[in-house]
């Protein structure tokens, strides 16, 4: 695991599950309404899981890479890959875009 720094933020697989819950609840009542998910991988893979069957649209994954060096916890160059994986066929109507986090904005603003 990585030395812990005081600008970190640190949460149990529980509080991790509960925070997906309280988003799912927040998009719920947010009133938006969507057609499919799609998620960043790798980060994005367990929020879009839970928010799929929640909300029961198909889930697409674009797989993102950018957090390598060191053991993952500085931002590099943007990897994002060719294809979007999906079983509903063609991206159509309105999506959801999703990941684990945002902090720079970057990915968001290369995949939209």
């Amino acid at each position: 695991m990585p030395q812990a720094k005081p600008d970190n933020l640190w949460v149990s697989q529980d509080q991790y599950d509960a925070l997906i819950e309280q988003l799912a609840l927040k998009v719920f009542e947010s009133g938006f309404k969507f057609d499919q998910l799609l998620c960043l991988a790798r980060g994005g893979l367990r929020v879009g899981d839970v928010l799929s069957r929640v909300f029961k649209v198909p889930l697409a994954i674009l797989a993102t890479s950018s957090y390598r060096a060191a053991a993952g916890t500085e931002q590099g160059k943007l990897n994002i890959a060719q294809h979007i994986t999906t079983t509903a066929g063609e991206l159509q109507g309105k999506l959801l875009l999703v990941d684990d986090l945002v902090d720079s904005g970057a990915t968001f603003a290369a995949v939209s």
